[in-house]
């Protein structure tokens, strides 16, 4: 039985004969043109499963049969083969879907293991558990929560209930679970969705810079407070701050923001003026806050406070029937961000994804996908891409050799090296400060290998 149909189109003849015979004896089987105009006019024929052509030919060249060839039937995957080392033409080529983009040589090992990529990515095109729609219009990416699971409604009707009010939440979860987009939700859902939103990520600022941070300071407070600054609870205004693991926070702050939470007022760091606290606060946190207040590290009065309403976010490995509608909603926003055209996600490639364990959560989900589509060629995300880590024979991590900080600085580093380390692209992808990266690059130790 022959393993799929392959086109060959080179005005080449004795290097068109030559590949022809090898492709043949692997079981393929072959049919050849001698130029581009007749290797667009078979296509209808003969509907080959793959396209091996030449790059320079007279009439009608590698790049016009490539158009062809997608505007007859995207899945066909096409081949370029050139005696050229043209990087413009290459990243063309690969712009407009060629599969690979190869040297013309008679490396035939190299062309044997090509081909039968090519043909098990056209296979599994073939074999869809999802074709997502090109129009995400409707989506508001950013913004939305992705979830069908009993908890994941819970969540939702629990920000239905409590966007309408400006109570404090806290929200609990482990690292990537995604506490910061849900409490851009409670904000942008309800009363104080046309009000700023202001997030404060408590890890990455010591006591002294946090507490300006928070407070603002007035000119000459202290050595490099060269003039007056706002802080983030005057900016919040009548809106939301966020406050992101508020459990690192020191006990000398834990005591000021108890009493802005009591009184509803602060002043500024060496300030005098009295300023009244009108943002609903939003803290959240990767560790149990009660297990902090019953070991003393924590005060029970603030814990008080901030828990007014509590939102408990599950691991994404407890709502693992959740991850092919996370797959096709990151898959959408990355297209979108990357300008890809990833779409068709074969049966395969959900499950392998649907049965590992994310420590990471959903932002490792994000961040795998991340990386299959930057290395994706067509519009198939193919398994040989989805780079998980740690993996066993059952695609179950062994968190013994993985912590949280590691899927973190490996998050960040791929980030940095796909934008060529320009960090305030890399921040906005990473949807972070810029600052917030800067403490991030230099607490992982991340270099610029190219530098």
């Amino acid at each position: 039985m022959k393993l799929g149909k392959i086109l060959i189109v080179d005005d080449d003849e004795s290097f068109g004969e030559t590949l022809d015979l090898y492709l043949s004896d692997l079981n393929f089987k072959t049919v050849r043109a001698n130029n581009g105009i007749d290797g667009c006019k078979m296509l209808e024929s003969e509907r080959p499963d793959i396209v091996i052509t030449d790059l320079k030919m007279p009439g009608c060249d590698g790049l016009e049969v490539l158009k062809k060839v997608k505007d007859y039937d995207d899945n066909i995957q096409v081949i370029l083969i050139t005696a050229f080392d043209d990087m413009e033409t290459t990243i063309k080529a690969m712009q407009m879907g060629a599969y690979d983009y190869i040297e013309k040589s008679l490396d035939l090992e190299r062309i044997n293991s090509i081909v039968k990529r090519a043909f098990d990515s056209k296979r599994l095109s073939e074999r869809l558990v999802t074709s997502i729609s090109e129009d995400s219009g409707d989506f508001q990416l950013e913004n939305r929560l992705v979830g069908r699971t009993a908890a994941m409604k819970e969540i939702f009707k629990n920000i239905g209930k409590i966007s309408s009010t400006r109570v404090n939440v806290l929200i609990h979860g482990e690292s990537g679970t995604g506490k910061e987009l849900i409490s851009k939700i409670i904000h942008y859902t309800g009363v104080t969705k046309n009000q700023p939103f202001v997030a404060v990520n408590c890890t990455a600022l010591s006591e002294s810079l946090l507490e300006s941070e928070l407070f603002g300071h007035v000119k000459g407070s202290f050595t490099g407070a060269i003039k007056d600054k706002k802080g983030k609870f005057e900016l919040a205004a009548d809106g939301t701050i966020f406050l992101d693991e508020i459990s690192e926070i020191s006990p000398n702050l834990q005591v000021k923001l108890l009493r802005i939470l009591q009184e509803k007022e602060f002043e500024k760091v060496g300030g005098e003026i009295t300023i009244p606290m009108r943002a609903r606060i939003i803290a959240a946190s990767n560790r149990d806050l009660q297990t902090l207040v019953d070991e003393g590290k924590f005060r029970e009065d603030l814990f008080y406070r901030l828990k007014v309403f509590t939102i408990e976010i599950p691991p994404l490995r407890e709502r693992k029937e959740d991850v092919p509608a996370l797959v096709v909603h990151f898959l959408k926003k990355i297209n979108k961000e990357l300008h890809k055209n990833v779409w068709k996600i074969p049966y395969e490639v959900m499950e392998t994804l649907q049965n590992y364990e994310w420590v990471g959560n959903v932002r490792e989900l994000e961040n795998t996908l991340l990386q299959a589509v930057v290395l994706s060629k067509g519009d198939v995300l193919e398994r040989d891409y989805i780079l998980l880590k740690n993996k066993t024979n059952t695609n179950k991590i062994n968190k013994a050799t993985l912590s949280l900080a590691e899927v973190e600085k490996e998050h960040i580093r791929l980030v940095l090296d796909f934008v060529k380390w320009d960090k305030l692209e890399a921040s906005k992808i990473l949807g972070i400060a810029k600052t917030t990266l800067y403490n991030k690059i230099e607490a992982y130790n991340l270099t610029n290998s190219e530098s």
